[in-house]
């Protein structure tokens, strides 16, 4: 196992991280930029190094300077969290070829899953489902209008090189398709350095699911159930949970077992997790593998009882994926049980507006998280007083409860979030606080346009109010 692991990321996944390692017995090598010295967190870590101004091209996505920051501090492995460089193949293959282990998937599985449009063609070819589409497309805005058209409408404009919503444009009807495409290129040139799209047919309102893999490039790939996220705000996850509430549990038994299988078809060798959308009439179609840890990892954590950042750890380390979950309770594939034990719910503390979802950066004037306990774990790289950048992601908590069914977690969370003080910039507390009493969401109706369906609902403003947003 490494004895120095340098921290090629900031904020939530930095404080989850450090922690880990230190239960390790691993020393954690913190990289991070002028603007988050301060951070608290930052004191956790057992040697900081500097990246340089808060611009993440000029820190925490510049490649030269985050592999010289880890060979100065003598770090063995390079942990990239999420965001950031986590899914970039060329880092990757840097990173190895300065003599540093890469926490994360061999370069060629980033590179095939960081372009959307063969990660589809590739996980098709080994049995999963995928919604009607196109290939990236080529030629004039006319030719490109045209090729889409044909899947039908409504069909959604994506990014081939990357995902979290951006450049994700839904297009109900051919006279807005050209405009769709000018907005979509330009979205994910600024996005991801590149803008192929190419175009997919549109569920309305599905639901967003997942599978957590573990697989460990000898053939080994285990699924730890699956997440439900499909309670998104700009087609970017905001709450999720595990297990996915009333689905069949054989019916996501079986998905699960043939995401994990396609994975070992694959070689793939680390944490994977195969994200789909369901539609009662079509099914789970496939939409892309995230390579990475999740942000939203810890639900399966709470389910599982499995540590997913040291899991990653151990296969960097070369360990197989069965022997690591043993270690964790988890017996041989046939023997996982009948799936999740109990229920677990993250939230996404976001400063931002919680009617138009902007961020509202600022300085945190009050920052009180409730205290973790039984049953509650909170992860925050601030604290009171602590400066929220423009430069960032705005997400500043991620709250995690479990309980012994889904309605034991809802009051939870609910406690919870009305316990979280906060004060001196706008925040999204008042907006989860009123999803957590929301009739379909209790009910357990998910689907994608849940958050739409709330923001829109009669009163949904004077009900912020009340709640003295």
């Amino acid at each position: 196992m490494f004895q120095k692991v340098a921290i090629a990321n900031r904020g939530a996944v930095a404080v989850r991280l450090i922690s880990t390692l230190r239960e390790m017995g691993i020393k954690s090598l913190l990289l991070c930029s002028e603007a988050d010295l301060k951070l608290p967190y930052v004191g956790q870590a057992d040697l900081v190094e500097l990246l340089g101004p808060a611009s993440p091209k000029e820190s925490y996505l510049n490649q030269d300077r985050v592999i010289a920051a880890a060979k100065k501090l003598k770090a063995e492995a390079i942990h990239p969290g999420w965001g950031f460089l986590s899914e970039d193949a060329a880092f990757a293959e840097k990173a190895v070829a300065a003599g540093l282990v890469f926490v994360g998937p061999s370069p060629r599985f980033l590179a095939m899953m960081g372009n959307k449009v063969s990660a589809r063609r590739e996980m098709e070819g080994l049995g999963l489902g995928v919604a009607p589409s196109t290939g990236e497309l080529t030629g004039t805005v006319e030719e490109k209008a045209r090729e889409a058209g044909k899947i039908g409408f409504p069909l959604m404009i994506k990014p081939s090189g990357g995902g979290g919503g951006i450049g994700m444009i839904p297009v109900d009807g051919p006279e807005k398709l050209a405009k769709a495409l000018g907005t979509a290129e330009s979205q994910a040139m600024r996005g991801f350095g590149s803008s192929a799209v190419y175009a997919e047919r549109l569920m309305v309102n599905p639901r967003h699911v997942e599978f957590q893999v573990v697989a460990d490039g000898h053939g080994g790939a285990r699924h730890l159930w699956e997440r439900d996220c499909s309670v998104q705000r700009r087609r970017q996850k905001i709450l999720e949970e595990a297990g996915a509430p009333g689905l069949a549990r054989d019916g996501l038994s079986d998905m699960a077992g043939r995401a994990a299988g396609a994975m070992a078809r694959l070689g793939y060798d680390h944490l994977g997790t195969v994200e789909t959308l369901y539609d009662k009439d079509f099914g789970f179609s496939f939409l892309e593998v995230n390579p990475r840890l999740q942000v939203e990892h810890a639900v399966t954590e709470e389910v599982t009882g499995v540590d997913l950042a040291e899991t990653q750890l151990r296969l960097a380390a070369g360990e197989r994926a069965d022997d690591i979950l043993s270690g964790f309770g988890i017996g041989p594939a046939g023997g996982q049980g009948a799936g999740p034990r109990g229920h677990a719910l993250e939230a996404r503390v976001y400063a931002e507006d919680p009617v138009r979802f902007l961020p509202s950066p600022g300085k945190l004037k009050v920052f009180r998280p409730p205290a973790d306990g039984p049953g509650l774990r909170v992860l925050t790289g601030y604290a009171e007083g602590s400066e929220v950048t423009p430069f960032y992601d705005p997400m500043i908590a991620q709250v995690i409860v479990s309980g012994p069914d889904r309605a034991s977690a809802i009051g939870a969370m609910s406690r919870a979030l009305a316990a979280f003080e906060v004060e001196g910039l706008k925040t999204n507390v008042p907006f989860l606080r009123l999803m957590m009493g929301f009739g379909p969401y209790v009910g357990g109706e998910l689907h994608t346009g849940l958050a739409d369906l709330l923001v829109g609902s009669e009163g949904y403003k004077a009900r912020l109010e009340a709640l003295k947003c």
